[in-house]
């Protein structure tokens, strides 16, 4: 489940924005969005459900991550996990949007109340996501970062690519952060680079994790701790 869950999403995501709403949004010109839209009513709401598979991917991934690391440390899973959650949360808000864009094109109540040019112009700044993207990208940085530590804490992976995840994962967190205060960062770093090191990181993850599974830790969980604890007692 940790292996597929993140390909499927990343694959997922990749196919939707850049393969359908990349088609029908265009920068700078409402009217020519909305006509897109419109024309192409099936093909937005292909790109909407194909959202909520994107979201349900990441409660997958974040359950079996949670399941795999819990036994390293319990509260940092934890931690993890309901960063990966916000993450989620943000990509629904998107998609909510999404939603009320499309009624607003098709309920003519709008169109009388708004008039043509100011009901485009809404519904253009209900489809720029991107604000949402990257507040939410700031807990996918900081979850993958727990994540990773504890990846290379539980010696499950090779340590070289835990690390790998731990500086990718922090340097996407950190590079989010700085874009909220100067929002002129990315004429320093492309945005681009925020978050495509951590990418590949989950991707190399997934592979490995697929093709190699888990390595032997020697690390003991709760259960199996007390247990030792409790022979050792006895004897």
């Amino acid at each position: 489940m940790a292996g597929l869950s993140f390909p499927i999403s990343f694959i997922t995501v990749i196919v939707v924005n850049f393969g359908i709403f990349a088609r029908l949004i265009v920068h700078n010109n409402p009217a020519e969005t909305a006509r897109n839209i419109l024309a192409h009513e099936t093909l937005f709401r292909i790109g909407v459900a194909g959202n909520m598979v994107y979201c349900v991917s990441v409660v997958v991934l974040l359950t079996a991550l949670y399941a795999i690391l819990k036994p390293v440390s319990r509260n940092l899973a934890l931690l993890a996990a309901f960063g990966r959650l916000l993450h989620g949360f943000t990509w629904l808000l998107v998609t909510l949007n999404l939603f009320t864009a499309l009624r607003l094109l098709e309920d003519a109540d709008y169109l009388r109340a708004f008039g043509p040019d100011q009901l485009q112009t809404l519904v253009r700044l209900y489809l720029s996501g991107s604000d949402a993207y990257y507040v939410g990208l700031l807990f996918w940085g900081l979850a993958s970062t727990v994540c990773s530590y504890l990846w290379f804490k539980s010696n499950y992976i090779p340590r070289v690519l835990a690390a790998f995840g731990v500086i990718s994962s922090a340097w996407c967190a950190t590079c989010t952060f700085v874009y909220y205060i100067f929002p002129n960062f990315p004429q320093v770093v492309n945005l681009w680079w925020f978050d495509s090191p951590m990418a590949i990181f989950e991707l190399a993850l997934s592979s490995w994790l697929l093709i190699e599974g888990l390595r032997p830790s020697g690390m003991a969980g709760p259960d199996e701790a007390s247990a030792r604890a409790l022979a050792g007692t006895v004897k």
